[in-house]
């Protein structure tokens, strides 16, 4: 098999495109209301959604999985804001 220069690594700095912002949308469950559920919603409804609290949350870029992880608490944050520790990541590199 010949020799082929390989091709720029996408992760490298030499590359502009790895300073571009992403937004990432972590999704934690579907809920499946009717549309008379959905037109009778207020402040204080309970939507069931199909996941438990112990199940794997999953990452996505626009409609891309792109991993799945833990929720946790941010330790250390006086805000209390969540977090996400991964479990499983897909191969970026030849996926995006």
């Amino acid at each position: 098999m010949a020799d082929h220069p390989s091709s720029p690594d996408p992760g490298t700095a030499a590359n502009p495109f790895v300073q571009v912002p992403i937004e990432i949308t972590i999704s934690v469950g579907r809920a499946r209301p009717t549309v008379k559920e959905l037109l009778h919603l207020t402040q204080d409804t309970v939507l069931p959604l199909d996941k438990r609290i112990e199940d794997p949350v999953e990452l996505y870029v626009g409609d891309k999985l792109i991993a799945r992880g833990e929720l946790e608490e941010m330790e250390g944050d006086p805000q209390g804001r969540l977090a996400v520790r991964l479990t499983e990541v897909a191969d970026l590199k030849s996926d995006l």
